[in-house]
């Protein structure tokens, strides 16, 4: 009777094992990047800020684009609304044709593994090229939202940190003199 019972516990730990060796990547070898998801794909090839810009968002620096859908609650003057947009337009046409460029490199990158057809020297000048493409795209976040803190008051920067869900407290060393 204990060689049954060892004999089932063992089983049911060797299952376990096996089942915890299942990759996180499964399933996404269907991709046709596989490197990056769809929502991805479409975030780079949309503009979209897929966290490039969490430094300066988190740091009570806001974004053009969240700063126009909560205009009214932030009660933006017509130039600063005029402004804004102009920032998040210029921040958008960047991103895009950047976007579009980096998924065009990932895609290369996943075809020439795809095709067994990739060598050390192509690998370095494509990965270099995808992170020189990511440091472009950041900074093109990165500095609309320099340019839209610059824009605003101290009042308004609260406002939005409070509708963006950030709360009210920060460590004080930001100077807003406006």
């Amino acid at each position: 009777m204990r060689k049954l019972i060892f004999g089932v516990a063992a089983s049911i730990l060797a299952l376990a094992v096996l089942a915890d060796t299942e990759s996180p990547y499964a399933g996404q070898q269907a991709r046709s990047i596989k490197a990056l998801s769809q929502q991805e794909v479409e975030g780079y090839l949309n503009g979209k800020g897929l966290g490039y810009a969490k430094a300066a968002e988190l740091n009570q620096y806001p974004g053009p684009s969240h700063v126009l859908d909560i205009a009214k609650q932030l009660d933006l003057t017509t130039e600063q609304t005029i402004q804004t947009q102009a920032i998040f337009d210029r921040m958008n046409a960047q991103a895009v044709t950047l976007g579009k460029q980096l998924v065009k490199k990932e895609r290369e990158l996943d075809r020439q593994f795809a095709g067994r057809s990739i060598d050390a020297g192509s690998l370095k000048t494509l990965l270099s090229d995808i992170g020189v493409l990511q440091a472009k795209i950041r900074y093109v976040h990165l500095s609309a939202h320099l340019e839209q803190e610059a824009l605003l008051s101290k009042r308004q920067i609260q406002l939005y940190n409070q509708f963006r869900g950030y709360g009210t407290s920060h460590d004080g060393k930001h100077n807003h003199s406006r």
